[in-house]
């Protein structure tokens, strides 16, 4: 596969995290859409780091994007999971209830 293969998965799958973002009411749904665009940014991180001369630096960073995303998705669970015990919904359009 060629570099420009990579990129329009890449570009896809960034695009279908922002329409993922934009059009989801719950907070899980929006969760899945950062996953997407970070998963968007890993892959193109290790498809320039095969394809350029960087060496392991683009594995390196995607590894510690992927151990962001995770502690990204523990710490949202647990704020949804909160905030769901709190209203009985995961409606991402009630957050302003927050500002007490």
């Amino acid at each position: 596969m060629s570099l420009g293969a990579y990129l329009a998965v890449s570009a896809v799958l960034f695009a279908s995290g922002l329409t993922c973002m934009m059009t989801k009411r719950h907070a899980l749904g929006v969760l899945m859409g950062v996953e997407l665009i970070l998963n968007s940014a890993c892959l193109n991180l290790i498809a320039f780091a095969r394809y350029t001369n960087l060496g392991i630096d683009g594995q390196v960073f995607a590894l510690f994007v992927i151990v962001i995303a995770a502690a990204e998705a523990a710490v949202a669970l647990a704020i949804a999971l909160n905030y769901y015990n709190n209203f009985l919904t995961v409606d991402v359009d009630r957050g302003d209830e927050l500002k007490r």
